[in-house]
Parts: structure tokens; C-alpha cells; sequence
């Protein structure tokens, strides 16, 4: 898997001058469309572009038809390209798109955000929301480059930047315990978000090369996401009350930190740290205990599940984890009790 750091305008020119493509099709919503396209439009060559609505609840099978339809009404045969412009949402569709068109063709991510940069891009999960779950169709297919910018962060605001650091904590929290020592100290303006972006890409392009379709350690990369996509899930009906991807992920992270607590995976010191400097970017999420059910009804939906048992991936002490631990229900309404206080 090709992940190349870079200057846009140096790192598309050369993957296309090694490549010989009938014909390309560039991915955007109407954001990317807008703030990022223009980027990059000088140095693509000649192509085909369709753009979609932004946001997560696009992100289903009606506007795969609209994509398919664009690629069928062009004409793309197997040896055509799709670039795919934008955050996780264009990602993961996109990609989800090339790899069922025609049995497949090739592709490329162009993340532009700071989410989609550290975690979503890499590793070839591919997918689509499905009656109200979160990346319920998919496939695992590698992208033919992913291709990163520091560049377009400056598209983003700072909410947008704020939801994609909480995947820069969450690879330090699995794998590296002194660089999380060093992030919490300081806050998010102050964070060297270029060295973060080469950090996180180093960590996970290491565990998905050891467990490309997540049958075993490639689950530690679902940490905080059991409960952070049950309270994403949860909240996406629900207009301003919706979450990001990242500020729920934050907040399953300390759910489900507590969970190791309560285990013994995790001492108090640690648990309080990761509270007091989650809470400090975040700020609080308002649940009440009357959320709680709905929330939990949703992991069972989760895909690290086996049978009736919900599986989660915990943390055992700051920078390392475990996967596949069988969490109960009462677990989980603890976790969400502590969290709301």
C-alpha cells in the first residue's frame, strides 16, 4: 500500500506519469468541489467529475447509484481510475464504488481532511451507512495510492481539525504510550499536526500490513469506536444534537477507558489523564441516562461482534491494546453513567 506525504501537485503528477488509464473520474462532494478541487484541477489531465452532497447520511446506497450511473453513463470501462477528493465519507464510498464497478477498478484517495488523512484513507475499508448503521456494506480493497497534503487543512475549521485529532489519540493510546505522554500536554493549537499526520499513517499502515481484513490485531484500531459509533449512530437523526466522527470516537475512547478500569487494565492516573485532556478539546457530550438503551442497542451491530457477544478492543495501560474482549450491557451503562457524571 502506497501512502506518499507530499505536495499534491509533485505526488498525483508522478503516480499518473507511471500509469496508463483509459479514462478518470474524480470523486467530490460539494464541499471538496468547492475548497479543494481547484487544488488540484491543474494537474489532473483530461476527466470526467461527479459531485455528491457532503455529510454521513449521504452515505448510502442512493448516492452510490448516482456514482455508478455517472461511471455507466461515461462509459468506464476496467482500465478507467476514480479519484476520490474529500474526508472518510468520499473515502470510503468512493472506494466502495471503484471496487464494485465492473468487478473493480482501480483507485486513489486524496484525503482532504484531518481525519481522513490519519485513519480513513489507509488501509482499504471501504463502505456505506445501511438502515441507520454505520459502514454496514463494504468491502476491504487497497487503494492503488493514497495521496496526503498537509495543504488542505487549511480548508478545514477547527471543529473539523478537532474531530480528526481524536484518531491521532487514539493511535497513541494503542501504540504508543510516550508519544501520548507527549501530546497531552499541550493543547490542540500547539500539536505539530504534519509530524502527527506521518505518526499516524506509520502506525496504522504497520497493522494493517500485519491483518489486512481485521481477523485479529488490526481490531485495535477499533478502540473507543464500539460506543463512539453506537453515540454517532445515535445522534446523526438528530440535527444540531448530531456528532462528527471524531468527537464521538473521543467519546467512546473514554467510555470505554473506564471499561478498562473497571477490568484492571488501566490505572486511575492514566484514566484521569485521558478524561481531564479528552474533556479539554471536547468539552462534554449531553446524553441522559435515558439515551443510554438506544445507544447500546447499537453496538449490537458492531462488526467486531461474534454471536450474541460484543466485542470490544480496550486499551491495557497507555499505549498498548487488547481486542476481542466480550463487554455486558451493564459494562457499557457504567461507562456511559461515568462519562455524563
Amino acid at each position: 500500500m502506497s501512502v506518499v506525504i507530499s505536495r499534491i501537485s509533485e505526488s498525483l503528477q508522478t503516480f499518473l506519469d507511471t500509469k496508463s488509464y483509459s479514462k478518470i473520474i474524480v470523486l467530490t462532494d460539494t464541499n471538496t468541489k468547492r475548497f479543494c478541487y481547484p487544488i488540484v484541477k491543474e494537474f489532473l489531465p483530461k476527466h470526467i467529475s461527479v459531485t455528491v452532497k457532503n455529510g454521513e447520511e449521504h452515505k448510502n446506497l442512493q448516492t452510490c447509484e448516482t456514482i455508478w450511473s455517472t461511471m455507466t453513463d461515461a462509459q468506464l470501462d476496467r482500465h478507467a481510475l476514480m479519484i476520490n477528493l474529500g474526508g472518510g465519507v468520499i473515502g470510503d464510498m468512493g472506494g466502495f464504488c471503484a471496487a464494485t464497478y465492473k468487478r473493480g477498478i482501480d483507485f486513489i484517495q486524496i484525503p482532504t481532511t484531518l481525519l481522513s488523512q490519519v485513519d480513513a484513507s489507509v488501509g482499504g475499508k471501504l463502505g456505506i451507512d445501511f438502515h441507520g448503521f454505520k459502514n454496514h456494506l463494504g468491502v476491504f480493497t487497497l487503494p492503488k495510492s493514497v495521496l496526503i497534503d498537509p495543504v488542505f487543512l487549511e480548508t478545514l475549521s477547527e471543529r473539523e481539525k478537532r474531530s480528526g485529532f481524536a484518531e491521532i489519540l487514539k493511535h497513541c493510546l494503542i501504540q504508543d504510550g510516550e508519544k501520548w505522554n507527549e501530546i497531552r500536554k499541550k493543547d490542540l493549537a500547539d500539536q505539530d499536526l504534519a509530524d502527527l499526520i506521518t505518526h499516524s499513517v506509520e502506525i496504522k499502515k504497520k497493522v494493517v500490513e500485519q491483518d489486512p481484513t481485521e481477523q485479529g490485531i488490526r481490531k485495535i484500531l477499533n478502540f473507543g469506536h464500539t460506543l463512539g459509533h453506537a453515540i454517532e449512530t445515535y445522534f446523526l437523526p438528530q440535527g444540531k444534537k448530531r456528532l462528527l466522527h471524531g468527537e464521538a470516537i473521543a467519546t467512546g475512547m473514554l467510555c470505554e477507558s473506564y471499561i478498562a478500569f473497571e477490568r484492571g487494565l488501566l490505572d486511575e492516573k492514566t484514566l484521569e489523564q485521558i478524561e481531564d485532556f479528552i474533556f479539554s478539546i471536547y468539552g462534554k457530550v449531553s446524553m441522559q441516562a435515558s439515551d443510554f438503551e438506544a445507544i447500546i442497542k447499537h453496538t449490537q451491530q458492531d462488526k467486531k461482534n461474534k454471536g450474541k457477544d460484543i466485542r470490544f478492543s480496550l486499551i491495557n495501560g497507555a499505549g498498548t491494546c487488547l481486542y476481542d474482549v466480550v463487554v455486558s450491557k451493564t459494562e457499557m451503562k457504567k461507562a456511559l453513567e461515568y462519562y455524563v457524571g
